[in-house]
């Protein structure tokens, strides 16, 4: 068993309305905590998605776990090949290596607290998902960062048939 030891020493406050938000409705990020600010202890972000809308499409992280706390509303989750659906209040942990991926059930709306553990500078991340949602780069260019944000995509026909 290995343990992660953090080098930061002093707790990290992120008021509600100083957190940089990413994108709009039906998909929202708030950005909490990046790595830098934890020692490297965890990167958190809470995603409101609305009517249904999709999250995150199926991926792996070869070095984190992924934790994810239902704040509101019905998620469909992928863990491995099951699809869970989780409601306020629950909580599902998505080991290291594990395709996972997540949206809004069906016709609902979905609150969700994502830690990733240990962490991983992700705002930029984000930042660049926004720019695709733009058009500002294309799609395929979440290609090239795959390795430098430990976010890798793969295909799930269990998530694709639980979606469609």
């Amino acid at each position: 068993m290995s343990s992660f030891l953090s080098t930061f020493d002093q707790s990290v406050i992120v008021r509600s309305a100083d957190a940089e938000v990413i994108g709009q409705s039906p998909t929202t990020v708030r950005l909490l905590a990046d790595s830098g600010s934890t020692g490297g202890a965890l990167s958190t972000q809470r995603v409101t998605l609305t009517s249904g809308a999709n999250g995150a499409a199926p991926h792996r992280h070869t070095g984190s776990a992924e934790l994810f706390y239902m704040l509101g509303g019905t998620a469909q989750l992928l863990s491995g090949e099951q699809v869970v659906t989780a409601e306020r209040g629950d909580l599902v942990i998505v080991p290291p290596g594990l395709a996972h991926a997540f949206a809004a059930a069906p016709g609902e709306d979905a609150d969700i607290l994502i830690v990733i553990t240990p962490g991983v500078d992700r705002f930029e991340y984000f930042r660049h998902l926004e720019r695709i949602a733009y058009g500002k780069v294309p799609p395929e260019s979440l290609l090239d960062v795959q390795e430098l944000y430990d976010t890798h995509f793969l295909t799930s026909t269990s998530w694709n048939n639980a979606r469609s």
